[in-house]
C-alpha cells in the first residue's frame, strides 16, 4: 500500500515536470522566435497555464485527499470560486513580497506580475488543489510535523524548493555579466521552476528513505 502511494505520488510528480518541459519545446514548432529566453513573458504564460491545467487534472482523477462526505452543487462552485479569490489574493501577495525583496516598484508590473503568477501556481494552486480554500489546513501543513499524508509532505517540499529557488536565482541579477537570463525576472523565474522541478523529483524519494520517521504514518 505504502510502495503503490509513493509509486502514484512518483509519477504525478514526474507528469508535472514533463509538463514544464513541454511548455518550453511545444510552443516552439507553432509561434516563431519563441524561446525560454528571448520570449520570456510568453513562457511564463504558457507554463504557469500548462502546470495549472495538469495539476487540477492529476487531483481529479488520483483525488488524493477526497472528503467522505458528498457535496452539493452549489457547494462546489461556491468553492470554486473562492479557490479563484485566494488564487488571485496570492498573486497579488507574492507581487508585494517580490516588489518588497527590490524588484521595480512601476517599471516591468506586467513582467513582476507573470513571476508571481507563476511562484502562485508552483505553490499556492497546490494547496488549493490538494486542501481547498482552508487556510487553517494550510498553516497545519507548513507547521511541524503538520503533514497527514505524502500528497501534505510533497507539497511541503515542493512549495520550499520553488521559493528558496526564486530566491537563489535573485543572486546572479545584480552582477556585471551582461548575460541576457539577467534581465529581470528571468534569472528568478527559472531559478523557481528548477526548484519546483527539483521537489519534484526530491519529495517521493525523501518520503520513500524517511518513512519510519513520518509521524502520520500511524494516524
Amino acid at each position: 500500500m505504502r510502495e503503490a502511494e509513493i509509486g502514484r505520488l512518483l509519477a504525478a510528480n514526474l507528469l508535472c515536470a514533463l509538463s514544464i518541459v513541454l511548455a518550453a519545446v511545444i510552443p516552439a514548432a507553432f509561434l516563431d522566435g519563441f524561446s525560454v529566453l528571448g520570449t520570456h513573458l510568453t513562457w511564463l504564460c504558457v507554463c504557469s497555464v500548462c502546470v495549472a491545467t495538469l495539476n487540477i487534472i492529476l487531483h481529479l482523477v488520483l483525488k488524493p485527499n477526497q472528503s467522505p462526505k458528498r457535496r452539493s452543487f452549489a457547494h462546489k462552485i461556491s468553492r470554486f470560486l473562492k479557490c479563484c479569490i485566494y488564487f488571485f489574493m496570492s498573486c497579488i501577495l507574492f507581487h508585494a513580497i517580490i516588489v518588497l525583496y527590490g524588484a521595480p516598484l512601476i517599471e516591468s508590473v506586467t513582467e513582476t506580475f507573470l513571476f508571481a503568477v507563476l511562484l502562485s501556481t508552483f505553490t499556492t494552486l497546490q494547496c488549493l488543489c490538494l486542501l481547498g480554500p482552508n487556510v487553517q489546513a494550510w498553516i497545519r501543513v507548513f507547521s511541524k510535523n503538520g503533514a497527514m499524508s505524502i500528497w501534505e509532505s510533497s507539497l511541503q517540499i515542493t512549495s520550499m524548493c520553488s521559493i528558496l529557488g526564486a530566491w537563489f536565482g535573485a543572486f546572479p541579477i545584480p552582477l556585471d555579466w551582461d548575460r541576457p537570463w539577467q534581465v529581470w525576472p528571468i534569472s528568478c523565474s527559472l531559478g523557481a521552476t528548477f526548484g519546483y522541478m527539483a521537489g519534484l523529483i526530491i519529495a517521493p524519494l525523501w518520503i520513500h528513505w524517511n518513512w519510519k520517521q513520518l509521524t502520520y504514518k500511524s494516524r
